[in-house]
């Protein structure tokens, strides 16, 4: 297909925290570098999900005048507070048997979509050029079989991929390098991971998947700058995670629970136990009253630094959630994540100076070298010990290892089993009965979908393909009874009766792009792929 091809030194996909923080040191370092962002959401935030506790550590880097600047970080954190959770009641953690590394001095609470609208705002002052509405589709590759550019995703196909009436080929984006900072379980690093390798002697990458609400509650029950972490109820010992409430400014709370994927019970609705967290009297006090703004899910990447494929590839980075440099031990990923951008920025200006190219031994070295890699060593057992161990023993395990060996311990605890392998089948379960969705505190997944703000241009290609379409029925239905009528919290996924015949149907239109479904299939059948450029949700605020 002949399509239209733009030139750039520097192609960057995704405009999150790492993909913006990139551009913008690439241009501050080398001017004259012309760097291109592009994003797969309607606009720069949309598609931004997080808590969102944020260390402004690789900002002060980046902008040691940033709040001359006006970023948006208005509410500075106050007060932490962290409770083991039970089904009726809680119990405080004291604060000196917190690990130092779950404290919260100096950070903020945020909206990190507010803060990459804000981000990109600088990038483009800088002379970074951002496209909205384009996702990057596919890699393109030189005649060496290294990466040079991506090809953005075609406008206007029909749902059988034919071309439409308003058909638009996408474009041919080259560059000499290629940033890959899509995200957790970014399509196109999943692609490099594989072609190159880049995982060899690592653990699995492991996931979990985030909800978060936004609300906003009467005055007499905010309380701006606390931070509140809960561990335990809802989950089960089939099941690990923690919740979370955060007081922003202006009467908003933020309200979520994380549930790892390594989750054991076919039965278990993530969806459904984040309904039953709000109900616990420790988050209904701040929410009663109050009025649901926005909902939304992700997947969170969090191996950390045992997971952690090799960053460099022929002819570009990953970086941010798409290599997985989430700081599991201090529940923060933003500012690792844009650290990572700023390492890969600098060893392309060096490059581009010196003439040279960049190796992954010498980014090792830099990366090494960086507090990015010491934070990330300091938290390399924290995850593995609560996967082993529970919240219990795997937290006082972690207590010890961060308050008196300060991360150094000389131990190494690892996870080798991938998520999707840890779903046990369902003669070793019984079925889950969650309540109805009062509408006060608790809500359906549809009406959770409709305020996302999602949407999805009729008539396209389904953007969720199934490598196998026989295995949802003969195989997960029969074994798990189709668990990703449970997991996804959309409802994209259903099984209906169709001439007396179950049938897995897929509403590809609620997909709020959580890439759930790509991590936690029992066979991994399912591949998410970007939808035509715009699609998805559109977050305010989160």
């Amino acid at each position: 297909m002949e399509r239209e091809t733009m030139e750039f030194d520097v192609v960057v996909v995704g405009a999150g925290p790492a993909g913006l923080s990139a551009a913008c040191r690439l241009k501050q370092l080398n001017s004259a570098l012309s760097v291109c962002v592009v994003e797969k959401g309607s606009e720069v935030g949309a598609h931004i999900l997080s808590g969102a506790l944020f260390d402004p550590k690789a900002l002060k880097e980046l902008f040691a005048d940033f709040m001359e600047r006006r970023a948006p970080l208005d509410t500075a954190v106050t007060q932490d507070k962290l409770y083991i959770l039970k089904e009726n009641g809680q119990q405080t953690i004291p604060h000196w048997a917190v690990p130092p590394s779950l404290h919260n001095n100096g950070s903020f609470i945020i909206s990190l979509g507010n803060f990459c609208r804000w981000l990109a705002e600088q990038a483009e002052a800088l002379g970074v050029e951002i496209y909205p509405g384009f996702p990057g589709s596919e890699l393109l590759f030189d005649d060496n079989g290294s990466v040079c550019g991506v090809i953005t995703g075609d406008m206007g196909r029909n749902n059988d991929g034919s071309p439409g009436t308003q058909f638009q080929p996408g474009l041919a984006l080259k560059a000499r390098y290629t940033l890959l900072a899509e995200g957790c379980r970014g399509h196109l690093g999943k692609a490099v991971i594989d072609r190159f390798d880049l995982d060899k002697d690592k653990t699995p990458q492991h996931y979990a998947i985030g909800f978060k609400e936004l609300w906003r509650i009467p005055p007499r029950q905010h309380q701006p700058g606390l931070v509140i972490h809960g561990s335990g109820w809802p989950l089960d010992k089939t099941a690990a995670g923690g919740s979370f409430l955060y007081h922003l400014e202006k009467d908003l709370v933020s309200v979520g629970l994380i549930i790892d994927l390594n989750y054991r019970d076919p039965y278990l609705s993530p969806f459904d136990e984040f309904q039953r967290l709000k109900q616990h009297p420790l988050y209904a006090q701040y929410l009663k009253d109050g009025e649901r703004l926005s909902y939304g899910a992700r997947a969170i990447a969090k191996g950390g630094l045992q997971a952690l494929p090799q960053m460099v590839f022929p002819g570009g980075f990953l970086i941010g959630c798409d290599a997985g440099t989430l700081n599991g031990a201090r529940i923060k990923g933003s500012h690792t994540a844009m650290k990572s951008g700023l390492l890969a920025a600098e060893a392309i200006a060096d490059a581009v100076a010196t003439n040279t190219p960049v190796t992954a031994e010498h980014f090792q070295l830099r990366l090494k070298d960086s507090w990015l890699y010491k934070e990330l060593y300091q938290a390399r057992n924290f995850n593995a010990a609560l996967h082993k161990w529970g919240p219990i023993a795997g937290g006082a395990i972690n207590w010890l290892e961060q308050t008196l060996f300060k991360g150094k311990a000389p131990w190494t605890i690892t996870d080798p089993l991938a998520d999707h392998l840890h779903l046990e089948t369902i003669d070793s379960h019984q079925p889950r009965h969650y309540p109805k969705a009062d509408g006060k505190l608790t809500f359906d997944r549809l009406s959770s979908v409709f305020i996302s703000n999602t949407n999805h241009a009729e008539n396209q290609p389904c953007h969720l393909k199934l490598k196998d379409p026989e295995l949802a029925v003969g195989y997960n239905l029969k074994r798990f009874a189709e668990p990703a009528q449970r997991y996804c919290p959309a409802g994209v996924y259903e099984i209906v009766e169709e001439g007396g015949h179950p049938r897995l149907q897929i509403n590809a239109q609620n997909c709020i792009h959580c890439k759930t479904c790509d991590i936690k299939d029992p066979t991994l059948n399912i591949q998410w792929c970007p939808p035509e450029g715009g699609g998805g949700p559109n977050y305010p605020n989160m």
